[in-house]
């Protein structure tokens, strides 16, 4: 059945390498677990993720889609400072 509603969530993860990695999902944790057993994207054959380091819930799966190729646009010094953002769920702001 489609998720149509506004539960989908964008995501961050920080790999052991020092690379970040952008997603989509209804289900972070799911989703961590998937990539940790190389059962999610192919980016992570080569590397392991280590921790979701930014959150952001509250999307529909058509903004979460637009959200996650604008932060992929953006310059790794401008994702570090999302990660520290009031945008981050995560921290606590």
């Amino acid at each position: 059945m489609a998720n149509t509603g506004t539960n989908w969530q964008v995501y961050i993860i920080r790999c052991s390498c020092g690379s970040l990695y952008t997603g989509i999902t209804t289900d972070v944790e799911r989703r961590f677990r998937q990539h940790a057993s190389r059962r999610g994207a192919r980016y992570f054959r080569g590397r392991t993720p280590e921790a979701v380091v930014y959150l952001e819930a509250g999307h529909s799966r058509a903004t979460a889609s637009r959200r996650e190729v604008a932060i992929k646009r953006l310059p790794r010094h401008a994702k570090l400072q999302l990660l520290a953002s009031a945008q981050n769920q995560l921290t606590g702001s």
